[in-house]
């Protein structure tokens, strides 16, 4: 949106400084980055730590450390990245080398909070955020189950306690198309209510350890930052 009259403004060093970090924080929670009908696994139950916060949040991209620069001739990746798997570096290097602000630190990163953000959205029913997060069939998938859900007059109470462990498990680069597949280990609260507010399922003590494999995908020669979630199984 271009700036059709313009103003001398005279602001203070802090104000300016808050400004660009919070630009900052928007660019990246919009650029951050699938089908997942909600952990039907049998569970395994772990007390939940109650000096966890309610939310875990994965550490900004910024404080990552930088990888070198994937080239032909850059070193392996899991040389300067240990949560990346063997089979994933010839692909991580192709789609480095087609889109050179490719980062797999970053994407880490970025796609731990996606997978936040993405359950947050299907367990509160936020069909908004999963279509910007999801491709069409993904979205599909978790709209039905949110449509059924509602019929039921269920709702959940469902929070992510903490993420144990993220590594990218493999890579390829078809034609144009970036696809990276992400393995995670996961502590999730879950509980169902009826539309009386009564639990029918799930605990309000104990944590249902989760094990997903989540893949996401992105034009390498768009101008569009995006990811999104084109997959998902249970590991």
């Amino acid at each position: 949106m271009e700036i059709i009259e313009r103003a001398i403004i005279i602001v203070s060093p802090e104000i300016i400084i808050l400004a660009m970090v919070a630009a900052f924080l928007g660019l990246r929670l919009y650029s951050v980055l699938g089908k997942r009908t909600g952990h039907e696994q049998e569970p395994m139950r772990r007390p939940l730590d109650r000096s966890m916060p309610e939310r875990t949040v994965p550490e900004s991209p910024a404080n990552e450390r930088e990888p070198q620069p994937m080239g032909q001739d850059s070193q392996t990746v899991t040389e300067f990245n240990p949560a990346v798997e063997t089979a994933a570096e010839d692909g991580l290097r192709r789609i480095a080398n087609a889109d050179r602000q490719f980062n797999p630190v970053r994407f880490l990163a970025g796609a731990k909070t996606a997978y936040d953000m993405i359950l947050e959205a299907f367990w509160t029913g936020n069909k908004d955020d999963l279509k910007t997060l999801t491709d069409e069939d993904v979205y599909a998938s978790f709209a039905e189950v949110i449509d059924a859900r509602e019929e039921r007059g269920e709702t959940l109470e469902n929070r992510l306690v903490r993420i144990e462990k993220a590594v990218i498990a493999d890579a390829e680069l078809d034609g144009k198309i970036a696809r990276v597949t992400v393995r995670i280990d996961a502590d999730i609260a879950s509980v169902v209510r009826d539309r009386d507010g009564e639990m029918i399922a799930g605990s309000l003590t104990d944590a249902v350890e989760t094990h997903d494999i989540w893949t996401f995908a992105r034009d390498v020669r768009s101008d569009a930052p995006d990811w999104v979630l084109v997959e998902t199984d249970e590991a």
